[in-house]
């Protein structure tokens, strides 16, 4: 089992130990470590990380836990690491939540904000029955269909607004102030569902208590796909609904009705901030060395001598 299993394994089982591993993983200042780094850090790790905890050992753990992949062992690239997240990502959430003027702006930053997240769920899911870490075609076209029809959704209340010509008030609060919010929820659960899709199809490596493999389940990796999926459908759902409700309260004060043009950046802003905060959260939402009963898998795990509950990597 890899350093990185073995440490989840042994931490952050409650959500407030989790919430507070990720608040330190995602320290941006590890996001740009070189391959030598994490080498070395990998290295001290194998020798002394399960020995003690100075300051240089748990920087190591950090460095292995945000850069290395924990089933293949791969460094991570630097755009797709959890600390390149919110640096990455925020711009593309906030400039596809705005109100556009045309709807090529709209499918513009849709698709740029797709595509990361795309790239970022294939590149953080769980690889163990992928040959040589690499794509299938089929994957491949799943997760260029995924972008394409993500774009066209994500665009829909600007198209809404601007091709069937309904410029009521009614429609354009709904288009841009209650439809974002499960549009956004559902399509990043969407996004996380299609392209791991290969881990309900073909399973996930299954563990036991000891931390030794004990085969491969379809029904692990439907868990670990629906429960990644969840957590990031309350990150963007969120992120869509927090700076809305703010808004409908602050379009309510005399300071605003006298100052309209607090408004866009108090939109901007606001979801900004609000999108780093649930990063943690929602990254927290869910063990990543997650637990399933053996009642719960396939008929041959049920026969297993081993006792209690058997594990699997989540992916993120």
């Amino acid at each position: 089992m890899d350093p990185n299993l073995q440490y989840w394994q042994n931490n952050g089982q409650s959500f407030l130990s989790r919430l507070r591993l990720w608040f330190n993983i995602l320290d941006i200042r590890h996001v740009l470590s070189s391959q030598a780094d994490i080498e070395e850090a990998r290295i001290l790790l194998q020798k002394e990380g399960n020995k003690q905890r100075n300051e240089k050992v748990t920087d190591a753990w950090l460095l292995s836990l945000s850069s290395v992949h924990a089933d293949t062992g791969a460094v991570i690239s630097p755009v797709f690491r959890p600390q390149g997240f919110l640096p990455i990502s925020a711009p593309l959430v906030v400039a596809s939540l705005i109100p556009h003027k045309s709807i090529k702006h709209a499918l513009f930053w849709q698709f740029l904000l797709q595509a990361y997240c795309a790239g970022f769920n294939h590149s953080n899911r769980n690889a163990t029955v992928t040959k040589d870490n690499t794509t299938s075609m089929m994957q491949s076209i799943l997760m260029v269909g995924t972008v394409s029809y993500s774009t066209f959704a994500g665009a829909l209340p600007q198209i809404i607004l601007q091709r069937l010509g309904l410029f009521s008030a009614v429609i354009e609060t709904f288009c841009r102030s209650v439809l974002p919010i499960p549009l956004s929820a559902c399509l990043a659960a969407f996004s996380v569902m299609v392209v791991r899709s290969e881990e309900s199809d073909n399973g996930i490596q299954v563990f036991d208590s000891n931390g030794n493999a004990v085969g491969v389940s379809k029904e692990a990796g439907s868990k670990a796909i629906k429960e990644t999926a969840l957590s990031r459908a309350a990150l963007f759902g969120t992120t869509a609904a927090v700076p809305s409700f703010l808004l409908a309260l602050l379009k309510r004060t005399k300071f605003a009705q006298k100052n309209p043009m607090i408004i866009a950046p108090v939109r901007n802003v606001s979801t900004a901030i609000i999108f780093g905060l649930m990063i943690p959260v929602s990254f927290s939402l869910f063990p990543q060395f997650g637990k399933i009963k053996r009642e719960n898998l396939e008929k041959e795990f049920r026969s297993l001598e081993s006792n209690g509950d058997l594990f699997y990597h989540r992916g993120l």
